[in-house]
């Protein structure tokens, strides 16, 4: 039994390998990534920040949570067309013809996933620090955020994986992100929930980026977290568990 643990894992440690080294040799795709989302930090902190109120003088630290989801969803995206690519190149059948684990493909570009949205998240990071993010949180609080945000991005993984391995073309594969890229804008991640209208703040309030968001910010800015954290951890560890499940299934089915 360990020494099969042990070739699943030296098998995915392989995948791993040859999924980053696609990333390394076109570094363009943590740039498109990381872009995006440092426009938009510069558009809201120095042209639209003066005018919105959310009762901090720092208006970067109240956007640098939304940002940084921002910033995984953006890289997700990549995960469901390198996917696809495999799929249609017959990749994952010339490897399950060799003597390796059946699932260390797939979870090769999820672990990619993990590692390449962790380099984009630590970019977006230092940028924020120039515009000047500051934050009083300790070590914990600190490995309590890369945790949330590991969840949230295999979250999102596993379901760009669903989209990936069931798309037919690249438009498809990539269809699922936009609703993914619009709850950020509806939620607390931009400004308080208070200002919205009724029907869009019960939204707003009872959906995972909003937990997710408020929990992240309390903990970078040293306020007591509450339920929050919880909350947030419910959404992560469920939609992960879930997508997992379904995207398993589909990677049997389909390849």
């Amino acid at each position: 039994m360990e020494t099969t643990k042990n070739y699943f894992f030296n098998d995915m440690g392989v995948m791993l390998g040859r999924s980053m080294r696609h990333i390394f040799r076109s570094m363009d795709t943590i740039m498109t990534v990381t872009l995006s989302p440092i426009a938009i930090m510069l558009l809201f902190v120095y042209v639209f920040g003066g005018a919105i109120q959310t009762g901090t003088d720092n208006y970067v630290n109240y956007l640098l949570p939304g940002i940084l989801l921002m910033t995984i969803a953006n890289g997700i995206g990549y995960v469901s067309y390198r996917l696809l690519l495999d799929k249609q190149r017959g990749i994952f059948e010339r490897f399950h013809s060799m003597p390796i684990a059946r699932s260390a493909a797939l979870w090769g570009h999820v672990l990619t996933s993990l590692v390449s949205n962790a380099i984009s998240v630590l970019v977006i990071i230092l940028v924020a620090l120039i515009m000047g993010f500051r934050s009083p949180a300790g070590v914990l609080s600190w490995l309590a955020v890369a945790g949330i945000l590991a969840l949230y991005t295999l979250a999102l993984t596993w379901i760009a994986a669903i989209a990936g391995l069931s798309a037919k073309s690249v438009d498809s594969a990539g269809a699922f992100a936009f609703v993914i890229h619009l709850l950020p804008f509806i939620s607390s991640a931009f400004v308080p929930t208070e200002s919205m209208p009724s029907g869009v703040r019960t939204f707003a309030e009872n959906q995972p980026v909003t937990s997710i968001v408020d929990a992240i910010r309390a903990l970078l800015s040293g306020q007591p977290v509450g339920n929050d954290i919880w909350i947030a951890l419910a959404w992560c560890v469920g939609i992960m568990l879930v997508a997992y499940f379904f995207a398993m299934r589909v990677y049997k089915k389909q390849v």
